[in-house]
């Protein structure tokens, strides 16, 4: 028995024309995935970011609250105004260290790659060695 029907199997140039169009559907709709994820991300991550604000602003108000408390209570031993230079000096002592501990920290950090600064200068070193052989 004889098929009569016969089936054209596609050429080499139209695999790879469709090979080509496939690959480049598949990039375009990854790529789409990825914006729509990283959309996601970026929304909760915003959200993150407003909580840690209001957060860090109700703590900066707690510790306003702190500082008049430790006046109001330091007032009842000494006159009113002794005791708020009391809490400012004690205040501005403790700026003072976390200061000088911040400006050690910036200190030890160099804003230089220093082992990418190496590698690329051996990498170059390697290069011209080859190069002048």
């Amino acid at each position: 028995m004889t098929d009569n029907v016969t089936q054209e199997t596609p050429g080499t140039g139209q695999l790879v024309s469709d090979l080509t169009k496939q690959a480049s559907e598949l990039v375009r709709a990854e790529v789409r995935l990825a914006q729509a994820e990283m959309t996601a991300k970026a929304s909760h991550a915003g959200k993150g970011i407003g909580a840690f604000s209001a957060a860090g602003l109700l703590a900066f108000f707690a510790i306003g609250a702190g500082v008049v408390a430790a006046i109001l209570g330091l007032a009842t031993v000494v006159a009113p105004w002794l005791a708020a230079v009391i809490v400012m000096a004690v205040l501005l002592i403790i700026a003072g260290i976390a200061a000088l501990g911040g400006k050690k920290e910036i200190e030890q950090a160099k804003p230089t790659p220093e082992r990418t600064v190496e590698s690329v200068k051996q990498d170059v070193t390697e290069l011209k060695e080859h190069a002048h052989r």
